[in-house]
């Protein structure tokens, strides 16, 4: 099992959550979250110009069995991709375990219902 933690642009979500779900992933968390990165954001009020300092993103955190892995790295590629600089980050962790907390199952079943 591994999971894969994405930061993409807020624009790009949706567009990324119908892919997923069309890639038979059907779990997954999300977060708005900030950070600091390359891109810097600047907003005009009244004629003056503020930078922000940080940068919205939205962060996709999604469990997978080993075989789904290249699947969902390849859904989020093709959808949050814009070619410029701020599309944002993957990261894949190996997890040790997981436990389905209603029945107890352990491991890959724990992650999917059986059809």
């Amino acid at each position: 099992m591994k999971k894969i933690e994405a930061i993409i642009r807020k624009t790009k979500f949706e567009d990324v959550k119908e892919a997923l779900l069309e890639a038979d992933i059907e779990w997954f968390s999300y977060y708005d979250v900030r950070g600091v990165g390359k891109t810097r954001q600047e907003r005009i009020y009244r004629g003056v110009v503020y930078d922000t300092s940080y940068i919205e993103r939205t962060l996709l955190t999604i469990v997978v069995r080993d075989i789904n892995v290249e699947r969902t790295v390849d859904a989020i590629m093709k959808t949050a991709q814009t070619g410029e600089i701020g599309d944002g980050r993957i990261f894949i962790s190996p997890i040790d375990d997981s436990i389905r907390i209603r029945t107890g199952e352990r491991g890959d079943i724990s992650l999917y219902n059986p059809k």
